[in-house]
């Protein structure tokens, strides 16, 4: 007798795809990862992305504020953008997925120090 759980069919549009959509979207992992290093101002998210064009720039920080990922602040005609407690849950996650693809890359001390590099990113990143 198969047991059937809720989760097994699952709706067409459910909150795995919601948030897939959300960071698979061109320059989104770019901007998150920007952000993680420590970059926080819109000049910063363009510096080494000369193909990404402002109109865009802003459609994705603004999608990214609207999922409650980043947060914009406004200060002395200053915009900053700095991620939210689900931002730094996102981190998390995306860290797990480097991690994730540098094993099947490296291996042994080289994958260790690498590991160690990513972990002073995770921890030591865009803080508030």
């Amino acid at each position: 007798m198969t047991i059937k759980r809720k989760f097994d069919k699952l709706p067409p549009y459910c909150q795995f795809e919601k948030n897939l959509n959300l960071i698979k979207n061109k320059w989104t992992v770019y901007i998150l990862r920007d952000m993680i290093l420590g970059k926080k101002y819109f000049s910063d998210f363009k510096e080494d992305k000369p193909e990404l064009s402002n109109k865009i720039l802003t459609q994705r920080l603004k999608e990214l504020e609207e999922n409650n990922i980043i947060e914009k602040n406004i200060k002395d005609n200053e915009t900053s953008y700095h991620l939210t407690e689900k931002g730094h849950r996102l981190q998390n996650i995306l860290y797990e997925l480097a991690i994730f693809n540098l094993e099947e890359e490296y291996h042994g001390e080289e994958l260790e120090k690498i590991k160690k590099e990513f972990e002073q990113l995770k921890y030591g990143g865009n803080q508030k």
